[in-house]
């Protein structure tokens, strides 16, 4: 039997590529949201590894930061007009 990759890396060592349910958990949305996030911009591309489709950790903790709220001096970018 094939062990889990996540099964592999020591606790202290989170996996660096991360697929689609993954990342959407990383950042604490829905799949749906997500693919929605990466669609218009607020997430960013996959990476491709042959047929895989993985989300860069570090890339998501960028764009994380960028999204608006929680900081009042940070630019909001995707702010909404009321």
């Amino acid at each position: 039997m094939r062990a889990q990759r996540a099964e592999v890396l020591p606790i202290s060592l989170p996996p660096r590529g991360l697929a689609r349910e993954q990342a959407a958990a990383y950042v604490g949305v829905s799949a749906s949201l997500f693919d929605e996030m990466v669609g218009d911009g607020r997430m960013p591309k996959p990476k491709k590894a042959n047929a895989r489709t993985i989300w860069d950790r570090l890339a998501l903790d960028r764009a994380f930061t960028r999204l608006p709220g929680g900081d009042t001096d940070d630019a909001d970018d995707w702010s909404v007009e009321v």
